[in-house]
């Protein structure tokens, strides 16, 4: 197998949060990419209850500076690094006051999911993207992982398809079981417009409701590979992919993944004559 240039995209990733499933695989899996050989880069957003400097954060000016507008408010762009010396790894954080700043991952302090949790997307995938441009870094592969990185296919395919960063990228979504409840309302999918990537290619799957699996949907949409991450992602989310003839991975139990997502990832790539 030929060594990749992989971006990961992913919602959260342990140590820098509670260990769960998600953020357990969110440092697993990159870090077992690498050990395969492959390069990396990694980014999660920068929630609320990271501690800064017990974590050793801190901000990349040179990365920093630019204002995202979504539903014409700009937001700042913040970007800060920290490494992890356990996986050998450095990790990208996106950070906006607004967006994340003393803000937990879906609940607020009262265990209410946030109102703008789509907003929270929509700047995370773009925040992540504007970066990758900046550093210069051409990922042969981009792997999405959880609900905050579901709108960056969309994103890859539609605004940033002429970026030499991404013009031969390969897409993969990772969809997941169920992380939350809340509609995030149809009527909210509009903010998602950003240059070439129009909200009304999303109306499709969204324009009566637009809930988890409405967003993983919308991510298997515009990817090019799809892995399911459990026995429990909705069957309806399988469906769609196989609608669309997505090559599909997954479940796969156990440690065998790392290998597993390796070699799916070089199946995306048609092999020269």
């Amino acid at each position: 197998m030929k060594a990749k240039k992989v971006l990961f995209i992913t919602t959260e990733i342990e140590p820098f949060v509670t260990e769960n499933p998600h953020s357990l695989k969110g440092r697993i899996l990159p870090q077992s990419i690498q050990e395969l050989g492959h390069e990396i880069r990694t980014f999660s957003p920068k929630w609320g209850s990271i501690n800064e400097r017990r974590n050793q954060l801190h901000e990349v000016i040179r990365l920093s500076g630019m204002n995202l507008i979504i539903d014409e408010t700009d937001h700042p762009l913040i970007i800060k690094v920290a490494s992890l010396s356990s996986a050998k790894m450095q990790i990208y954080f996106i950070d906006n006051d607004d967006y994340f700043m003393k803000r937990g991952i879906l609940l607020d302090k009262d265990g209410e999911e946030y109102t703008d949790n789509n907003e929270r997307a929509i700047f995370y995938a773009r925040g992540v993207l504007e970066t990758v441009k900046k550093l210069g870094w051409t990922p042969d592969v981009i792997h999405c992982y959880g609900w905050a990185a579901a709108l960056a296919p969309f994103y890859i395919k539609q605004a940033y398809y002429d970026e030499p960063s991404f013009r031969n990228s390969k897409v993969v979504m990772e969809v997941s079981p169920k992380e939350f409840e809340r509609d995030l309302g149809p009527e909210n999918i509009k903010l998602a417009e950003y240059k070439d990537a129009h909200y009304t290619d999303l109306l499709d799957i969204c324009e009566k409701k637009y809930g988890h699996t409405e967003l993983e949907k919308l991510g298997v949409k515009f990817a090019d590979g799809v892995i399911l991450e459990s026995k429990d992602v909705d069957p309806s989310i399988i469906q769609y992919a196989q609608s669309l003839g997505r090559p599909i991975l997954g479940p796969i139990e156990g440690d065998s993944f790392k290998e597993a997502y390796s070699q799916f990832y070089d199946t995306l790539f048609p092999e020269k004559s």
